[in-house]
């Protein structure tokens, strides 16, 4: 039954990409809309089965599904491995998953491609699935491609604007370039290991040397960063939002952003033995929770917002697993992903109700008109604020305290930078759009309403993840959520570490006044003087320029590498053209001459010589053939004139002979 529910997970919303992908024309959206999220739910009821399985034999287990590649010493199957971190990733991808597809129902409804959306969606689903279940590198790395692919499908859904082809292009390059990164990684494991399932891989990891390790590790890494938007290939994660609301949800909080982190995790024993690629990881991770949280301070995209957010929470995953803290980053990964779900799809319902207006300066106001939405908004902003007891407060806290316990004091300044502007920026959004003077337009605000229920209620009931969810890590690093991943996310050889109860609650004092400290500045500059944020932009004009623009970072990389990388196609094009182009056709042309002057010699030269020959030929058959008579006469006048002449010759030669004896005598 256990291998059955396992097997059933992926299999259901691939049926459902199937039916709508081949299909789906022939019946209505709502039909479709239902086949979408019930895979997805069925998968998610299957996801529970396999959860209470895990909770009384959490042995990892691997399920069969197809015996794929096998010849030498190579073997790869198609095979899932299911353990605590599989079936938590499980959870959340098809839990959260089911709901922003619910949504997404009424978010998409009236779009002329409602089935295509859905069945983006669905393989999607199918790809992280395949990611996360996979018992080796070749199937995960077929989810990781195939996450990448559905990403460029679905930014680029309204593929008839430019800026979405744009996005969706540059999201996949950009995935393009860490993924050989991951590739590499794959070929240097199998080098070393002759294998590529975990199971192999994971359990003699002993035998690498620390430089092979940490080759293998930063290979990983950069596919990581790349799939997690990590300095410097996160460039990709914040034009993602041209895609429609709900694409912008899966991504950024259950799925394919959350890959890299998976991935660290899941290979956390090679990083343990790499202490080049920990650190590396916990800077990267450091510097991009406080470089994002920067810039989220002044954008005016309510989604653009909450993007860099997701880039800055990504960070704090990173860096949790850069000071070993592996369970936190996990712990971190999952409340991230309901609240994270939750600010999502409440910007959805936002912006579905202003007519797709997303400028938060063209807002204001709203939490009269649409005070659920405003209700669950403002519960998602608290929980990413780091606001007690709500998820985020209890997630983040642990790692910035494993940090600051451990050591990492410099990494604990920056997570503690970066938590202070996540808490200033993000309720700097909530007053900007749901509070103050409404500055929407006037033909605008005559149509504001609340969504229907079918968008309402998933909000609600991540709202209510986001409230309770934080409690599964309590007491912090002692939880239950710690104890179900102990076995498979402990760094190899990691002590106890006690620490005493003032140290830990300083620690969580000093991040719930951060915390209230970012409120209480937004607050201030959004509320009580409105004027101020505007002074503050006019006394530093270049900062504020500076922050607007991303610090430039998309226009030097055009300068630096795009540009550059066109001038050189062009200029290899030119090359190819006038080149190698002409090199070839030049071979091309002095063949075609070379073969028409052997075609006019052979037509002009040799037939004519055998038709000489032939025609000489035929004229001396036709001769003799006249000689052939068949007359009597003929033939003896034939014999006569032969005798003749054989008897003069007789005669010449007699004579000839009697001569030359008489000259001799």
């Amino acid at each position: 039954m256990f291998d059955l529910l396992v097997l059933l997970i992926p299999l259901f919303p691939l049926l459902a990409v199937l039916a709508n992908g081949f299909y789906g024309s022939r019946y209505s959206h709502e039909w479709a809309g239902r086949l979408a999220f019930g895979s997805v739910g069925l998968s998610f009821l299957c996801t529970l089965g396999v959860f209470a399985s895990v909770l009384s034999n959490p042995e990892p287990r691997e399920v069969l599904a197809w015996s794929w590649i096998f010849g030498g010493d190579l073997s790869i199957n198609l095979a899932f491995l299911i353990d605590p971190l599989t079936t938590v990733m499980l959870l959340v991808v098809t839990g959260v998953g089911f709901l922003i597809h619910v949504y997404s129902v009424g978010y998409m409804h009236g779009e002329e491609g409602f089935t295509r959306f859905f069945t983006y969606m669905n393989l999607f689903m199918v790809s992280m699935l395949l990611l996360v279940m996979g018992s080796n590198y070749v199937v995960m790395f077929i989810g990781w491609e195939g996450v990448g692919l559905c990403s460029y499908l679905l930014i680029g859904y309204y593929y008839e604007k430019v800026s979405a082809g744009k996005a969706a292009t540059k999201a996949f390059v950009v995935n393009r370039i860490g993924d050989a990164g991951f590739l590499i990684a794959v070929f240097l494991i199998f080098a070393h290991f002759g294998s590529l399932d975990y199971s192999t891989v994971l359990t003699q990891a002993s035998s690498l040397s620390t430089e092979m390790a940490t080759a293998i590790t930063i290979c990983l890494l950069i596919g990581a960063f790349g799939k997690s938007a990590q300095l410097p290939l996160y460039t990709w994660l914040p034009d993602a939002m041209e895609g429609p609301t709900p694409v912008s949800a899966l991504i950024h909080a259950a799925t394919m952003v959350t890959a890299g982190v998976y991935m660290v995790v899941r290979n956390h024993v090679l990083f343990d033995m790499a202490p080049i690629a920990l650190t590396t990881v916990g800077i990267i991770g450091g510097l991009t929770a406080l470089f994002a949280a920067t810039i989220g301070l002044v954008q005016n995209d309510i989604k653009r917002v909450l993007a860099y957010s997701t880039v800055s929470q990504l960070g704090y995953m990173f860096l949790a697993c850069g000071v070993g803290a592996y369970t936190a980053a996990i712990f971190h990964l999952v409340t991230h992903a309901f609240f994270k779900a939750l600010l999502f799809l409440s910007a959805g319902a936002v912006i579905h109700s202003l007519h797709h207006e997303q400028d938060i300066r063209k807002m204001g106001g709203l939490y009269k008109k649409i005070p659920i939405t405003h209700a669950v908004f403002l519960i998602g902003t608290l929980a990413i604020a780091g606001i007690p007891p709500l998820a985020g407060f209890w997630s983040k806290d642990e790692i910035m305290a494993h940090a600051f316990v451990h050591g990492y004091y410099h990494l604990y300044i920056l997570a503690a930078i970066g938590a202070f502007l996540t808490s200033f920026y993000m309720f700097r959004l909530t007053y900007l759009t749901f509070y103050g003077q409404s500055r929407v337009e006037p033909h605008v605000a005559k149509h504001i309403h609340e969504s229907p229920p079918i968008m309402t209620v998933p909000l609600m009931i991540l709202a209510g993840l986001a409230v309770v969810g934080g409690f599964l890590g309590v007491p912090p690093e002692h939880g239950w959520f710690h104890s179900f991943l102990h076995d498979v996310a402990t760094p190899v050889g990691a002590a106890p570490h006690a620490v005493d109860m003032s140290t830990l609650l300083g620690l969580m004092g000093a991040a719930v006044s951060i915390a209230l400290a970012g409120w209480g500045l937004a607050h201030y500059m959004y509320s009580v003087r409105p004027q101020m944020a505007n002074e503050w932009a006019e006394k530093s004009p270049q900062a504020y320029t500076t922050l607007l623009n991303k610090y430039y970072v998309d226009e030097f990389y055009d300068r630096v590498i795009v540009e550059p990388f066109k001038k050189l196609g062009m200029l290899w094009d030119w090359v190819d053209r006038h080149i190698i182009d002409r090199f070839v056709n030049g071979i091309g042309k002095g063949t075609d001459i070379s073969a028409e002057a052997i075609t006019w010699t052979e037509k002009h030269v040799i037939y004519a010589g055998l038709n000489v020959v032939g025609y000489g030929n035929h004229l001396l058959a036709w001769s003799w053939r006249k000689l052939q008579s068949g007359m009597v006469h003929h033939y003896a006048a034939i014999l006569i004139i032969g005798l003749a002449v054989l008897i003069h010759l007789v005669v010449l030669w007699f004579t000839g002979s009697s001569i030359a004896g008489s000259s001799g005598y």
